[in-house]
C-alpha cells in the first residue's frame, strides 16, 4: 500500500480493484476522503490507497520516460534527462542511487518506486516527470 501523503498529481501507479491492476497517472486527489483519481487510459476512476501499488523503478521505466543511458568505465551507470542525472553503482542496481539537478544533489540509500523518483524530480526541477517532460 502507498501512503496518501506521498502521492502527487502526475505520479504513475498501478491501480485496480478487481485483481487486474493497470498502470495509470494520478489526475486528482481528494484529501478529505483520502482517495486518488487515476487515469488508466481506458477510464478515469477514484481509488482508495489500498487499491494502489507502486511501480518498481528499473531501466525500462527510465527508458519509457526518455532517459538516456551512459556506461562509465568504473562500472557505474548514469541516466540523464535534460540537466537531471541519476547515477547507479552498477548496471541494474537500483538499491541506492545519487540524483542531481544543477547544484542540488540527493543520495538515495534504498530502492525507491517510480512515483518517488517522480516526486524528487518535481521537487528539484519544478517539472513533472513523465514521458512528455523535457528531454
Amino acid at each position: 500500500m502507498i501512503k496518501f501523503q506521498e502521492i502527487k498529481v502526475g505520479d504513475y501507479l498501478m491501480a485496480g480493484n478487481d485483481g487486474d491492476p493497470k498502470r495509470g497517472e494520478v489526475t486528482n486527489l481528494n484529501s478529505d476522503e483520502k482517495q486518488v483519481c487515476v487515469d488508466t487510459g481506458d477510464q478515469e476512476f477514484w481509488y482508495e490507497t489500498n487499491q494502489l501499488s507502486p511501480i518498481q523503478l528499473d531501466e525500462s521505466q527510465l527508458f519509457a520516460l526518455k532517459f538516456h543511458k551512459d556506461l562509465n568505465e568504473n562500472g557505474n551507470v548514469k541516466y540523464s534527462k535534460g540537466a537531471f542525472r541519476l547515477l547507479l553503482p552498477a548496471a541494474n542496481d537500483f538499491s541506492r542511487m545519487e540524483i542531481w539537478y544543477r547544484d542540488e544533489r540527493r543520495h538515495i540509500m534504498q530502492p525507491i518506486p517510480l512515483h518517488q523518483l517522480q516526486n524528487h524530480f518535481y521537487e528539484m526541477t519544478k517539472v513533472h516527470l513523465n514521458d512528455e517532460s523535457f528531454g
